[in-house]
């Protein structure tokens, strides 16, 4: 890659892990953006430890939706062009919270799902005027089928993963690809605490899934691999089952 990879989300363990792994094969520059005022001192360094040539970092607010546009065209003048964009922001959120305070589910689901729809467009329509690029969109397998128990958040992630869908399918012929990454649970900064769920799995496992999933040019990874069978048969539960199961 004789180009830029930009991850959006610079904090994140996961984007981390993978900008890491990009190092690795062909990737030298690198911009890390994250929330105006975010520590990004130990991710530089670690991308520099790893071998990159260069990592620069950028405010970012995912929430600003009509900043995105101007702040990708800026990224892309002073570091471009983009090889790889990794949307590697989100929140949790708290699901019992959510389901009694309308405004915390709204900011679950503005920054999950309208943040990352008002990214991937933009995004995308700057690496189609490059004639190439690559988008790596993280969905979830809580948005596969929607759960009682974290419906907020899954909910998001369930309407994340439609429209990276499609908008793969509108890519297709553009020399710009988008990867759909469908981790099960993840160990780590943002689910700790929690009780790991089966088929769980860490962001270097995720991260390793997801670069392989790139190399090989590939459109949707479910990590693990196990997880795509089980919901599979899960899309078959009667809902009087479905909704007394847990996160």
């Amino acid at each position: 890659m004789s180009g830029t990879v930009l991850v959006l989300g610079g904090r994140s363990e996961i984007g981390l892990a993978v900008a890491k792994r990009l190092v690795s094969g062909d990737a030298r520059r690198f911009v890390l953006a994250a929330r105006p005022g975010a520590d990004l001192a130990g991710e530089v360094a670690a991308l520099r430890e790893a071998g990159a040539e260069t990592v620069e970092t950028a405010d970012f607010d995912a929430d600003d939706l009509g900043a995105h546009g101007a702040f990708l065209e800026k990224v892309a003048a002073g570091h471009g062009p983009l090889d790889v964009v990794v949307l590697a922001f989100g929140i949790l959120g708290d699901q019992e919270r959510a389901e009694s305070d309308a405004a915390h589910a709204a900011a679950i689901v503005h920054t999950d799902y309208v943040a990352q729809v008002g990214v991937l467009t933009h995004a995308a329509n700057l690496l189609r005027a490059q004639g190439h690029g690559r988008l790596v969109v993280f969905s979830s397998v809580a948005g596969v089928r929607v759960r009682r128990a974290n419906y907020v958040y899954g909910s998001a992630k369930a309407g994340l993963d439609g429209f990276a869908s499609g908008l793969a399918d509108a890519l297709h012929g553009s020399g710009v690809l988008l990867l759909l990454v469908r981790p099960g649970f993840v160990i780590g900064r943002m689910t700790e605490g929690m009780a790991p769920a089966p088929f769980s799995s860490t962001p270097d496992q995720v991260a390793d899934a997801t670069v392989a999933a790139l190399r090989r040019g590939r459109g949707v990874v479910w990590v693990p691999g196990v997880l795509r069978p089980v919901f599979f048969a899960m899309r078959l539960l009667p809902r009087a089952i479905w909704r007394r199961m847990p996160r």
